[in-house]
């Protein structure tokens, strides 16, 4: 499998996650994203550039901080039918994929000596929240080797399934990657209950995918939600062995609550730090830390050296 040895070998190291672009262009920028979208962004130089920087803020924490780090591509929303409600072309959906990939690929060149691991983003079909039609596995694997196709045609290191909802789009997605030899994470939106918005809970979902893709996903993490939602939840079972991140929202609120909100929730970075440095301090498995929604560097710093100082 592609890269199958890069982040093994990288098992026991930290490595931070931001995938708080969005929210932090939308709120803090005052950017107009339509459908949250934030790849047609690298059609505009100048967008371009913005982008860039936040890639090399979170780089440069990595070095100050001594951990690795995952950059995540802008294509999170880059999928047929989101695209196609932006009236973006199949066509020009191809090249913004690629080009995402080749962005943070060539901020990695540039930076040789922190350890990155280039993600290809992939999101849901649908809301990430409430989908309003549910895929069955088949309809999920040929929707979804669309984009992943296109990715695997790239330098990318893995295929990262951010904010699936239900474990049968997260089975169709890696069965695509595994057609296209990539290597795979999946990462599961949680609401306030710990539970997936379906309401099936997260130990059955990996138990699930795992069964069904002979157990092909490189790791699990749960994203965007708050750790009050979900701590519970963290038993120390067999199963979190399977758990490898966090990448969690500054807010406490429920994911109905942020979306109708109009200013940005940016919780409290110092708790956050603390929250996610006992959970890393309890599961020491869990490597790959990072904010979502409402997070910036501040959090993303809090959460590093809160993790540190509890050695």
């Amino acid at each position: 499998m592609k890269h199958q040895a890069f982040f093994p070998h990288h098992r026991n190291k930290l490595f931070a996650c931001y995938t708080g672009l969005e929210t932090e262009l939308v709120y803090r920028r005052g950017f107009n994203l339509p459908g949250f979208a934030a790849y047609p962004l690298l059609a505009t130089p100048s967008d371009k550039l913005l982008l860039g920087d936040y890639y090399k803020q979170l780089i440069q924490l990595a070095s100050e901080l001594g951990v690795g780090c995952i950059l995540d591509s802008v294509s999170w929303t880059a999928n047929r039918d989101r695209a196609a409600a932006l009236g973006i072309t199949v066509e020009q959906l191809k090249q913004f994929n690629i080009e995402a990939i080749e962005f943070i690929a060539g901020i990695k060149r540039q930076n040789p000596d922190v350890p990155i691991v280039l993600s290809a983003q992939v999101g849901p079909r649908d809301d990430g929240y409430a989908p309003s039609h549910l895929m069955n596995v088949h309809q999920a694997f040929d929707y979804h080797s669309e984009q992943i196709a296109v990715c695997a045609s790239t330098e990318v290191d893995l295929i990262s399934a951010f904010t699936i909802c239900y474990p049968e789009e997260a089975i169709g997605i890696v069965k695509a990657a595994k057609k296209y030899t990539m290597p795979v994470a999946v990462a599961f939106t949680l609401e306030t209950d710990g539970r997936l918005p379906t309401g099936m809970s997260l130990q059955k979902a990996i138990a699930m995918v795992d069964a069904q893709t002979d157990s092909a996903v490189l790791y699990y993490l749960i994203n965007c939600a708050h750790p009050s939602h979900f701590s519970h939840i963290l038993d120390g079972g067999a199963w979190m062995q399977r758990l490898r991140g966090l990448v969690v929202n500054a807010s406490c609120c429920s994911h109905q609550t942020l979306e109708q909100a109009t200013e940005l929730d940016e919780g409290n970075p110092a708790e956050l730090g603390k929250q996610v440095a006992e959970l890393h301090r309890s599961y020491p498995q869990l490597n790959i830390l990072g904010g979502c929604c409402g997070t910036d560097m501040r959090h993303m710093r809090s959460i590093f050296e809160a993790v540190k100082a509890r050695g």
